[in-house]
């Protein structure tokens, strides 16, 4: 009998162990404020939530620079930079590299967008995008739209890079409308 109250101990511990971070945080649902942020940019300079108020955000998160999703995700931004402007939106993508891996990651991949570190994850938390990966907290693929008005208005969740900005621009699309 004691071995099967060990096992079912074993197996509750364990299941414990390996959620994910951002099952621990909660993901700030859409029609809620945007939680805000101050963080450093690819260029060195501190950007906020409030610095793009009026416009629509593109706040997505993503594991790592320089890795294969990481970066098709990026270029698809990138290669539909000009139909986010015209829907007056602009791209920040989040990550918990530093400021110079993301300096280092734009100037070698051609990206024309902001990069921000969130070292400390901390950003990351409040938007229940943490996962953790060989003991350490990166970020996890989620996005966020926000409105002019700074609420969140659509949230993807472990998405696929391939697709995605094509998704976002579609919701964008038709958010706008609303």
């Amino acid at each position: 009998m004691s071995k099967y109250v060990f096992l079912f101990a074993l197996l509750v511990v364990t299941s414990i162990a390996a959620k994910p971070f951002s099952s621990l945080t909660e993901v700030p649902a859409a029609g809620t404020p945007a939680p805000t942020f101050k963080l450093v940019t690819n260029e060195g300079k501190e950007a906020s939530l409030s610095d793009f108020k009026g416009k629509w955000v593109v706040l997505y998160f993503y594991p790592k620079d320089f890795t294969g999703g990481c970066t098709l995700e990026a270029h698809n931004f990138q290669r539909d930079l000009d139909k986010y402007k015209k829907l007056n939106a602009v791209i920040l993508g989040v990550s918990v590299d530093t400021a110079e891996s993301h300096k280092s990651f734009c100037a070698k991949e051609g990206l024309a967008f902001k990069l921000l570190s969130d070292s400390d994850a901390r950003v990351s938390e409040q938007y229940g995008s943490v996962m953790e990966y060989n003991g350490n907290k990166l970020s996890a693929r989620n996005t966020f739209i926000i409105d002019p008005q700074g609420k969140i208005a659509k949230v993807f969740m472990k998405v696929g890079p391939a697709g995605h900005s094509e998704e976002v621009l579609a919701a964008l699309a038709e958010l706008r409308k609303s």
